[in-house]
């Protein structure tokens, strides 16, 4: 471990923060590479008399950095890890960067499953990292949970997260696309959520280099309008669900609407679009008849 002063350090991070990036993604190297965290930097800094000690030196510290700013490659990628509600998450370009208002959907469905001693069965289509269904899996410790993916590097990732973050063994994962790998789980799921890949053409051609140019266009791109994999997805939720069965979605910021009809064109109810906490209907919701 290397030890500095907290004087030297703040200098030292006053300068790469003048370079360009962000507060949170500075954060984030620090925390992954520099093995200190935020909440012991800043009781740290309380006494800027004091030392701190890093797992790396500043120099390899600011070398990652200038990587990420000259190639505006994800730091998340650089440092092969992300933070997502409590959970330290393993990424890699074969998954997309769990974002954090995807975080919200785990709080939907705590407000529709109150009781977390109750046995769900539940399924995540399209995984990725498997943050959402870990997160799910270790809040529902009675619950089964099955993530479906249809990239094997993704679920390698997704297992490794999983073992990482539980001792518990109540999610399983599946390779596949979308239902396909759920055939033997027809009509018995409490709950089916995803976070599909909702970005129309357009827009997708639009979107910033360090997310077209390294984060994986299968799990963003969906179709000309976007909502290719989402009406796959509502058209055959009925056929996996339990009759009163929820299906909860995210959904591009201007989509709301459209999905909604989806799901009332397959005879969903209680239909709601979820704002973010931003204002934006980001998520929709559905039961089943």
């Amino acid at each position: 471990m290397l030890c500095i002063s907290v004087k030297e350090f703040l200098l030292w991070k006053k300068k790469q923060l003048s370079k360009g990036g962000d507060q949170q993604s500075f954060e984030v190297l620090l925390d992954c590479i520099g093995d200190i965290s935020t909440r012991d930097l800043n009781l740290k800094i309380l006494n800027p008399n004091g030392n701190l000690h890093l797992k790396k030196s500043l120099k390899y510290l600011e070398s990652v950095w200038e990587d990420h700013l000259i190639k505006s490659c994800p730091i998340q990628y650089l440092c092969g890890i992300t933070y997502w509600r409590d959970l330290k998450l393993k990424v890699t370009n074969k998954v997309l960067i769990p974002r954090p208002e995807t975080e919200l959907i785990v709080d939907i469905v705590f407000s529709v499953f109150r009781r977390k001693s109750q046995k769900l069965f539940f399924a995540e289509l399209g995984t990725g990292s498997g943050a959402i269904s870990i997160a799910l899996a270790l809040a529902y410790p009675f619950s089964e949970g099955v993530a479906t993916d249809i990239d094997k590097d993704a679920l390698e990732i997704a297992n490794k997260n999983y073992i990482n973050s539980s001792k518990q063994s109540n999610l399983k994962f599946y390779c596949g696309n979308w239902w396909s790998p759920l055939e033997n789980f027809k009509g018995k799921l409490d709950l089916a959520i995803s976070n599909p890949p909702y970005i129309p053409k357009d827009t997708y051609e639009k979107l910033p280099k360090e997310v077209k140019n390294f984060e994986p266009k299968v799990a963003l791109l969906g179709g000309e309008d976007g909502l290719k994999h989402i009406r796959e997805i509502i058209q055959n939720a009925p056929i996996f669900l339990k009759e009163k069965g929820w299906l909860i979605l995210e959904n591009h910021f201007d989509q709301g609407e459209k999905v909604k009809q989806l799901f009332l064109k397959n005879k969903f109810t209680s239909i709601e679009i979820v704002k973010d906490l931003s204002g934006i209907g980001r998520f929709t919701i559905g039961r089943y008849k």
